[in-house]
């Protein structure tokens, strides 16, 4: 059939045949459905294999985790509010530093005591930042936080919040470690609270004689003894004429040697009409004192003035107005001359090495020294 022929079959089937038009349009939905289903597909595939990330878009919130698989939230907050340094939780105050990394007083206090004595800058475990006591502060919220979480108690096992768990073991736990009402007279009973009234009523002690006291009389008499000894050597030497205190201010240096050592001094100073100077060292000048866990710290008392005669002194050292620190009164006898104006270094008496690294922790050390001028 030639090219003009089909248009005019065309031509003529046009107007009235339906069945044309029908097959036209069936075609035409059928590509569009075909089509459809494409698309639907390759979305499909799109939402499978996911979309390409946008460097702009703000990150997803990840998928909530079950208890069985993170853990319980107290264990989640320990690793949290744990210190950076002993990684465990902080039993008194809480510091941070410019980054928020958590140290607990006793870690802190012990990195500015072991930068002191290295002659280094404090810095932070985690993000070695500076630290000292000027930049770092307080987390008041992570404080009230570890308070309130559980803990054991060490007795009866049970949980408890940490803010009350003092006051369970001391006074409410049926579990807790106590004594024999009669120990002040040698009964070494010790056992759970709930044990004790048991105990009294069957406790030998009470019928014990007179003749098998006298022995545990006679040790508690002796400890009495040696404190009474101190407190009336301390108010016998309140009579004297002479006496003399000040505010004694130690500051930090460095020795020349070719391995530097700390040693601590006072600026001059008057007492009694006379100058002296303190000097205090570290473990007895002990070579690498930032290794050892046992710190101490001693002094010794140097006359500077020129003296016609013996000046024989007592003298003592106590904490100053203004510090925490715990020192027990010991009382030192000298007869200073110009020929013997040193004292040996005596043991400045603190109660522990925590006691000595809140000391080396500060600036500067600040104490009350008194003189007692012995009459002749």
């Amino acid at each position: 059939m030639s090219a003009l022929e089909e248009r005019d079959v065309g031509v003529a089937a046009a107007p009235g045949s339906s069945s044309a038009a029908l097959g036209v349009g069936a075609v035409g939905a059928a590509m569009e459905a075909v089509a459809g289903v494409a698309a639907m597909q390759e979305e499909v595939a799109i939402r499978r294999e996911g979309p390409e990330p946008d460097p702009d878009e703000p990150p997803k919130k990840r998928a909530k985790v079950s208890e069985g698989e993170s853990g319980k939230l107290e264990e989640r907050l320990y690793s949290v509010l744990c210190c950076t340094v002993c990684l465990d939780l902080p039993k008194a105050s809480v510091y941070q530093c410019t980054n928020g990394h958590l140290m607990c007083a006793g870690c802190f206090i012990h990195l500015l005591a072991d930068s002191r004595l290295k002659e280094e800058q404090a810095t932070c475990p985690n993000c070695r930042c500076e630290i000292s006591k000027n930049l770092c502060c307080r987390n008041l919220a992570v404080e009230k936080a570890v308070s309130e979480l559980p803990t054991e108690c060490t007795f009866c096992l049970k949980q408890f919040p940490r803010s009350s768990l003092e006051r369970h073991q001391k006074e409410e736990c049926q579990d807790r470690v106590t004594q024999c009402k009669y120990k002040r007279i040698g009964c070494p009973w010790q056992g759970p609270f709930h044990e004790l009234p048991a105990h009294e009523s069957e406790c030998s002690h009470p019928t014990k004689t007179g003749t098998e006291l006298m022995g545990i009389l006679g040790e508690m008499d002796q400890s009495h003894r040696r404190d009474m000894q101190l407190y009336n050597s301390i108010f016998s030497l309140l009579c004297y004429e002479k006496i003399g205190f000040t505010e004694v201010q130690f500051r930090p240096y460095r020795t020349d040697d070719f391995i530097t050592r700390l040693y601590y001094e006072t600026p001059r100073f008057t007492v009694l009409n006379q100058t002296w100077v303190l000097k205090a060292r570290v473990n007895d000048s002990e070579r690498n004192p930032n290794l050892s866990c046992k710190r101490t710290l001693s002094f010794q008392l140097i006359l500077k003035s020129k003296v016609n005669s013996a000046l024989e002194c007592s003298f003592l050292l106590l904490k100053g107005p203004y510090d925490d620190v715990r020192i027990k009164p010991v009382i030192h006898h000298h007869s200073f001359s110009n020929d013997a104006n040193e004292t040996d270094y005596v043991p400045l008496p603190i109660s522990d090495s925590v006691e000595c690294n809140k000391l080396l922790a500060a600036k500067n050390i600040n104490l009350r020294l008194f003189i007692f001028q012995v009459q002749k």
